[in-house]
């Protein structure tokens, strides 16, 4: 028996619902037994959970999920990704690791250094990614299983200027960043997104981040897993890095409800 809070939840939608909101980023829990191994101070800890947590992420999905007229599923990490991150992979085909981001991160989003370099990142990996990794492999098999397919919407924010971790920096940063796949995004997907974020500022594709989550069971095998990145530039809706949600999130909260009536059927 424990006490420890889940380190991730699935809420369920409507059965018939294929949509899974998906949001990795938005807690700043570090578990102590993980903070013991983590050497910022404290101050210089919450000031980078202020620069890589993706705030209010989880309550715009929850804004998004009551709206909707079929309720989504919700897939939310209850962990910091500074915990683990559950969307890179866990190896060699990391791009991220160059900066010491990997899944397990030994390095700060400007460089510094968060672990010791002689950390071995198996007991993380082993306790926090795999079994997230299981539980969101199954819970899009479940919504294939009931509807014929699945549609992972990702749900995260990002700076409105570069940090100095980001390898893909320096091209053009819109209010909504669209991630995208050749086989995963669908044009129909794309083009609600496009429609319902567009009075939110405008969108882009795949910059300054691309790509979408689809669990690795599924990954460039199974074109019934739609997936979309959703990026919204937090000077759209918040104080940056760290502070309150503004009028901006309730904006939000109708394009998201709007994307997800609108591929729901």
């Amino acid at each position: 028996m424990t006490d420890a809070p889940p380190a991730f939840e699935l809420l369920p939608g409507a059965a018939r619902s294929p949509v899974i909101l998906h949001v990795p980023h938005s807690s700043r829990t570090v578990p102590a037994g993980v903070r013991s191994g983590i050497v910022l101070g404290d101050a210089a800890l919450e000031r980078e959970l202020d620069h890589m947590t993706d705030a209010h992420t989880a309550d715009l999905a929850e804004l998004a999920s009551a709206r909707a007229v079929r309720t989504p599923w919700r897939f939310v990490n209850r962990t910091s990704r500074l915990v683990v991150d559950p969307e890179r992979f866990p190896d060699e085909r990391e791009e991220m690791t160059a900066v010491g981001m990997g899944a397990v991160y030994t390095h700060t989003s400007h460089r510094e250094v968060l672990r010791p370099a002689d950390t071995d990142p198996r007991p993380l990996v082993e306790r926090y990614f795999w079994p997230y990794a299981r539980a969101m492999t199954e819970a899009v098999a479940d919504r294939i299983a009931a509807t014929g397919r699945a549609v992972i919407v990702d749900v995260h924010s990002y700076p409105a200027e570069a940090l100095p971790y980001e390898l893909h920096g320096g091209g053009p940063r819109p209010a909504v960043c669209l991630g995208t796949d050749a086989l995963h995004t669908p044009p129909g997907l794309l083009a609600a997104a496009r429609a319902a974020f567009e009075p939110c500022g405008g969108t882009g594709l795949d910059s300054p981040f691309g790509g979408v989550y689809v669990p690795l069971d599924f990954h460039g095998r199974r074109p019934e897993v739609h997936a979309l990145m959703v990026e919204i530039r937090r000077d759209t809706y918040m104080s940056e890095p760290g502070g309150p949600a503004g009028p901006g999130l309730s904006r939000l909260a109708a394009a998201l409800t709007a994307l997800v009536d609108a591929v729901s059927d």
